[in-house]
């Protein structure tokens, strides 16, 4: 299975406490529908910090459930713990996901030869194919490409998740790995152009949870070499994005999800719903996209 194209770090519906995996399968099959070509489980997006081990296993397995085998699974399996990280790596290999995203040790703030330890024990131990995911503004910590280099290296990453908003950083990456070291995929909505231009093969996107179509063709553009539609296609999303982080993700995406009536708007603690004033910028931002709003209820 190829890591590459328009994907989704798809959100975790809950209600009353619990994952509402009826509303999961749905949203996975509407993913489906509208052309993803991954489905990432157990991400930020998807609240994984706040999942119990046993709830990431159900829901990776609801994922892949659903799946079939119609687009990439790539499993959250990442902790600052490495023990624990290579239990979420087999985990993703046992319950037949594609691959496993492992982010970067967040609190512990490990030196580069510690990253490079970490995922080289997940390789030995599990076997089985990881993207690393950095993401400095989260766990203060960086995943640098000389270091991603010798882990490419020793075939311990396929892939990574960038998440520093850097074109130079991706040629950077390009530059030492090679264009197709391992699978490039953004995980900045609003890069998405820029970062498939220098050498990106996909992204892992927040706001495909509210437009999945409108950011596969977004992605078939800039990959088909049609720059102005592309960069039309990404101006045109350019508002909703923002709102997509209006306040701490996942909380707007999982309002934007509910006000198309396709899940509820439950967070699980300490993340709390999104202020009434953002929830009506997401709302009117949402309308001027046009996207179909569910009708509000009584």
């Amino acid at each position: 299975m190829r890591l590459e194209g328009s994907m989704v770090a798809i959100v975790t519906p809950m209600k009353e406490g619990a994952v509402d995996h009826p509303a999961l399968r749905e949203l996975v099959e509407w993913q489906l529908a509208e052309g993803t070509d991954g489905i990432i489980p157990c991400g930020t997006t998807g609240e994984a910090a706040t999942l119990t081990a046993g709830e990431r296993r159900e829901v990776v397995k609801t994922v892949v459930g659903q799946v079939r085998g119609r687009a990439a699974v790539i499993a959250g399996a990442g902790s600052n713990a490495t023990r624990e990280a290579i239990e979420g790596v087999q985990a993703a290999r046992e319950l037949g996901a594609d691959a496993a995203l492992v982010v970067t040790p967040y609190y512990n703030k490990p030196t580069q030869e510690g990253l490079y330890r970490h995922y080289q024990a997940i390789w030995e131990a599990v076997r089985f194919p990881v993207v690393a995911y950095n993401v400095p503004s989260r766990t203060a910590v960086d995943l640098l490409p000389e270091t991603v280099a010798r882990l490419v290296r020793t075939g311990a990453v396929v892939g990574i998740k960038e998440a520093t908003a850097s074109m130079d950083r991706q040629i950077q990456l390009v530059e030492l790995c090679g264009p197709d070291g391992l699978a490039y995929l953004t995980g900045d909505d609003f890069t998405v152009l820029p970062y498939l231009a220098c050498g990106g093969h996909g992204v892992i996107s927040v706001v495909a949870n509210v437009a999945p179509r409108a950011m596969k063709e977004l992605v078939v553009a800039a990959r088909g070499g049609d720059a102005a539609g592309a960069l039309r296609r990404q101006v045109a999303l350019a508002e909703l994005n923002r709102m997509m982080f209006v306040e701490t993700n996942p909380g707007p995406v999982k309002a934007a999800v509910a006000l198309l009536g396709r899940a509820g708007p439950e967070l699980r603690l300490p993340l709390a719903p999104v202020s009434d004033a953002s929830l009506a910028r997401i709302r009117a931002a949402m309308e001027r996209f046009g996207l179909a709003l569910a009708p509000a209820r009584a």
